[in-house]
């Protein structure tokens, strides 16, 4: 087995899930014959064509490479960014090891501070 195939496997399990669907409900919206696909794909032991995972990224409403676990962003067109955000991430790309590490511990000890205030 290899690695994508399980991590898409468990992708289409907890998507599948999410909208209470068994495996042979699944395999009939997407035209398949049976659910054994549907079982295998979530195993790992295969991977769905390209064909299947288009199609199940419009039923589960996430982008194709949410499902195969290249991104964990689910829905790219409900991730906003605004100017800050642009120039912060720029920002820190222009920062060497040392230095990105020093900004991600201020940002977590700031998000931390937060978090306690709102308590």
């Amino acid at each position: 087995m290899e690695i994508d195939k399980i991590i898409i496997g468990n992708r289409i399990k907890m998507l599948r899930k999410e909208l209470n669907l068994t495996q042979e409900e699944l395999a009939l919206k997407l035209g398949l014959k049976g659910k054994s696909s549907i079982a295998n794909y979530e195993k790992g032991l295969i991977s769905p064509s390209d064909e299947i995972k288009l199609q199940m990224s419009e039923l589960f409403n996430c982008s194709i490479d949410y499902l195969m676990g290249i991104s964990d962003v689910r829905d790219w067109n409900k991730v906003s960014l605004d100017k800050l955000d642009i120039a912060f991430a720029n920002g820190i790309k222009g920062l060497n090891k040392e230095n990105r590490e020093i900004a991600k511990n201020i940002i977590e000890g700031l998000l931390a501070k937060q978090k306690n205030e709102e308590k």
